[in-house]
């Protein structure tokens, strides 16, 4: 019931004998290729048509739309910014047009505005590092997940990091025991929410008790 939409750059790849924008062109010359930036209005016209097929074969279809903030400093950090300002603009463009439909998630305004340190960056200076993808899933989770959700989710990375503990003595007593728990609370988990898919984790629990 969800389609979830990020966007990362403005900039398009055309083939200079069509003019049609393609997905991929690294494994041909560049000289086939012409590069530019997409204007609001252009990516609106191919979006509309999207969004009503979408809608006819799924009416109870929502869209969230977000913007990577993923800086591509290759374009410049000028340029950078008006790509992401067109990608901005038609986002709210699109959202003020399907406004029963289409939502925004404000990932890219989180990563600038209210994680400004650069402890929030990759090496690399242009990822988000992991503590900043973890504050985003924090704020994402609060926006849209209810109690409930939150549980279950808090319950799965109990098992997950119970999962992960390395044993000093995996034949132990003790060790068995702690298993079994973990495969208790799987089980319990499972009971309440059968859709959850625990088999990976379960075989493995299974494959530590019976070495």
């Amino acid at each position: 019931s969800w389609l979830l939409v990020t966007f990362g750059t403005a900039y398009v790849y055309s083939l200079r004998e069509t003019g049609k924008v393609v997905a991929n062109c690294h494994k041909l010359p560049a000289s086939l290729f012409d590069r530019r930036r997409v204007g609001v209005d252009e990516m609106i016209r191919g979006w509309i048509p999207l969004i009503e097929r979408l809608s006819d074969s799924n009416p109870e279809l929502r869209i969230m739309f977000t913007v990577s903030p993923i800086r591509h400093l290759r374009d410049g950090a000028h340029e950078n910014q008006l790509s992401k300002s067109v990608l901005l603009l038609f986002v709210d463009e699109l959202c003020r047009m399907y406004p029963d439909r289409c939502i925004y998630f404000p990932s890219y305004e989180i990563v600038l505005d209210e994680l400004r340190d650069y402890r929030y960056y990759a090496d690399d200076m242009l990822h988000p590092s992991p503590l900043a993808v973890r504050y985003l899933w924090e704020r994402f989770s609060e926006a849209f997940f209810s109690a409930e959700t939150k549980q279950v989710i808090t319950a799965i990375e109990d098992i997950t990091k119970d999962l992960s503990h390395k044993p000093f003595h995996p034949e132990s007593e003790a060790y068995q025991r702690f298993l079994g728990q973990i495969v208790l609370k799987i089980e319990r988990l499972n009971g309440k929410y059968p859709y959850l898919d625990f088999q990976k984790e379960t075989e493995l629990c299974h494959i530590r008790l019976n070495p």
